[in-house]
């Protein structure tokens, strides 16, 4: 694969590019502060009819491995999946603790609140993801 093609993503059809990625520190090595679990989160509060395939690509990863961590998520009770004819749309629960003893008396909400525009977070609140 030529170095130009290494950014290149996606399954039958056209590629598209994934977003660039931070540069890899010395030694080759290179990590984010958010797991895929958490950036596959933050691409579907920030928009709820995503196509996993467009996750997959934004995030940089398999399709398969977004349907992997959808159904982790789902499980945790963080998301649900609704149908929506052919589509799906993902309701994110704001208020669910995350899942680490060493940040569960945070929530999914404080969360995306730093990544993503607080319209964003209002709007995932406004939603109804608090189940009461």
């Amino acid at each position: 694969m030529a170095a130009a093609d290494k950014h290149l993503v996606g399954g039958p059809g056209p590629l598209k590019a994934a977003p660039q990625a931070a540069p890899q520190a010395e030694g080759g090595r290179h990590w984010t502060f958010l797991s895929n679990h958490g950036h596959v989160l933050v691409c579907l509060a920030r928009d709820p009819d995503a196509r996993l395939r467009d996750v997959a690509a934004r995030v940089g990863i398999t399709e398969r491995a977004v349907q992997k961590i959808v159904s982790d998520l789902e499980e945790a009770g963080v998301v649900e999946r609704l149908r929506d004819g052919r589509r799906n749309h993902y309701r994110v629960f704001p208020d669910r603790p995350l899942r680490h003893p060493i940040e569960s008396h945070r929530t999914v909400g404080s969360l995306l609140g730093m990544v993503l525009n607080p319209v964003v977070v209002k709007r995932l609140v406004a939603a109804g993801g608090n189940d009461g």
